[in-house]
């Protein structure tokens, strides 16, 4: 990639959860658009070695950095870690997540309690503990949301809420962190990563889609490249990558 192609040359790019899955895509694609990224884990840390090598090896610089993004002291530390390391931050992308599918009737409060806190609160203090350093630097905020958050899914009140939420966390955000900091989110609709469990769903999903397929990691990484590089003017909007099954 010459280097008037590089968007993101010079640039800090944190992303949570990036050790594998969609995070990896996205990893390397700003690694490839000429990033310094950080990536954090919670319990993958062997394969946050190998996204990082794989980065290093095709000519990126990368660090891995442990944290729970539950906990605000664990994030405070690897921001900070991050920060003292590089000198700032740029780009924040909140990617780290979790999924889970449970019958309405059968959902826990400690269920509820644990994907909120997950999928809202970890956004909610990363992007809090990570705002100086972005304003210092006009910096970028992207969430990773989903068609969940957008449509109801019945075996998935808790995820699907909790995305809603983030939804809604990134327009009050971008509110409030304007003019500084742009936050945008990007929804991801079906993604087909490859998982042995779920291929015949993915083939029922994909006769669904109006594009005839399902989504894959790289175009989900393709989203976050755009925003994390467009216009600094736009802000607020919720980039829903599902192949128009949301329609």
């Amino acid at each position: 990639m010459a280097l008037e192609t590089k968007p993101l040359t010079n640039k800090v790019v944190l992303i949570t959860g990036a050790a594998k899955r969609m995070g990896r895509a996205a990893a390397l694609s700003l690694s490839a658009a000429g990033a310094t990224v950080v990536i954090t884990h919670l319990r993958s840390r062997d394969e946050a070695a190998g996204t990082v090598r794989e980065i290093e090896r095709l000519g990126g610089e990368a660090l891995a950095v442990r944290c729970d993004i539950t906990s605000e002291s664990s994030v405070r530390k690897a921001v900070s870690t991050v920060a003292r390391r590089l000198g700032g931050i740029d780009v924040l992308v909140n990617n780290a997540g979790t999924y889970e599918t449970v019958a309405f009737d059968e959902l826990t409060v400690q269920q509820w309690d644990a994907v909120f806190a997950t999928n809202v609160r970890g956004p909610f203090l990363v992007s809090r503990e990570a705002l100086p350093h972005l304003r210092a630097r006009k910096g970028r905020i992207i969430n990773l949301g989903s068609l969940g958050g957008l449509r109801a899914w019945a075996s998935h009140a808790h995820y699907c809420s909790s995305k809603a939420a983030l939804h809604m966390l990134t327009k009050s955000m971008a509110k409030a962190l304007a003019p500084d900091v742009a936050v945008n989110c990007v929804a991801p609709g079906m993604i087909d990563l490859g998982e042995k469990n779920a291929a015949e769903f993915m083939k029922r999903m994909a006769k669904q889609t109006p594009m005839r397929r399902n989504g894959s990691g790289e175009d989900v990484a393709a989203a976050i490249l755009f925003l994390a590089s467009a216009p600094h003017f736009i802000t607020g909007q919720i980039l829903t990558v599902d192949g128009g099954l949301g329609l």
